[in-house]
């Protein structure tokens, strides 16, 4: 590794699992000081055992406005600074079709997904502001940025991230803070419950099976010193999903076979 983030303190919400754990293990293998925040203490505290002195862990609810300013003064306490603030947690939302969905888990969605991000967000340019500037990572999803059947409060919820990440981009842009915005899909997490073979085959033009490593490596650019001069931006991080229809499925519409020019 190349120390990328040396010097670097960094929070990570949703850290103890999937993308979030992930993130934590690359943050700390590229030299930064790392607080896991997640409502699971268990899976929390061994990880930051298991990392040693570098990471610590709080529990925070990301939904509660004085939990996350003690997750921020926690960090600046134990570590000395916040540089960085990953904004990962997230749940997902029914998997129903619109008319039957009773849409009774959309305040707990909104929540986590949109409201824990924006208090994140908020609380730690509060700190940055004051000290030098400072990196922001907002979690959405393809989901956030391509329409389809069912989810409809998940898909809502993580197109809000993308918008208000970056309106945030441009407020925050005079303090020396970027704000910018990732939207992994298809990638293998405990959140990802479908058929993921199929659905790559399908879907995706990039034929390779996403891990929650490939999100870490993205967002350890974003958070980094070689991504200065980035700010407002929506990466996706889905194999191409979003580019386009893979070939594979334009032949069977167009009956190719493997003799046709495509």
């Amino acid at each position: 590794m190349s120390d990328e983030l040396e010097g670097k303190v960094a929070v990570v919400t949703g850290g103890a699992s999937g993308i979030g754990r992930a993130t934590v293990e690359r943050f700390a293998e590229e030299g930064a000081r790392v607080v896991v925040a997640d409502i699971d203490a268990d899976a929390g505290q061994e990880l930051a055992e298991a990392l040693g002195d570098s990471v610590a862990f709080k529990q925070t609810d990301v939904t509660v406005t004085d939990q996350v300013q003690e997750l921020v003064d926690f960090a600046a306490h134990r570590f000395g600074d916040l540089n960085i603030m990953f904004n990962n947690a997230g749940v997902a939302s029914a998997m129903t079709r619109f008319l039957h969905d009773d849409l009774s888990d959309f305040s707990r969605v909104m929540s986590v997904n949109l409201l824990g991000v924006m208090l994140g967000s908020q609380h730690a340019a509060r700190h940055m502001k004051s000290h030098g500037g400072g990196s922001i990572v907002n979690c959405s999803s393809i989901a956030g940025i391509q329409a389809g059947s069912g989810l409809a409060t998940y898909r809502a919820s993580k197109a809000a991230v993308i918008h208000f990440s970056r309106s945030i981009a441009v407020d925050l842009a005079p303090y020396g803070i970027r704000v910018n915005c990732i939207a992994p899909g298809n990638i293998q997490t405990a959140m990802t419950s479908y058929d993921m073979k199929s659905v790559t085959r399908f879907t995706q033009p990039l034929q390779r099976q996403g891990l929650p490593a490939d999100v870490a490596d993205a967002v350890v650019f974003l958070a980094g010193d070689r991504s200065a001069q980035v700010t407002g931006v929506l990466l996706p991080i889905d194999g191409g999903t979003t580019a386009g229809t893979p070939v594979s499925q334009v032949k069977l519409m167009l009956g190719a076979t493997s003799e046709d020019r495509l």
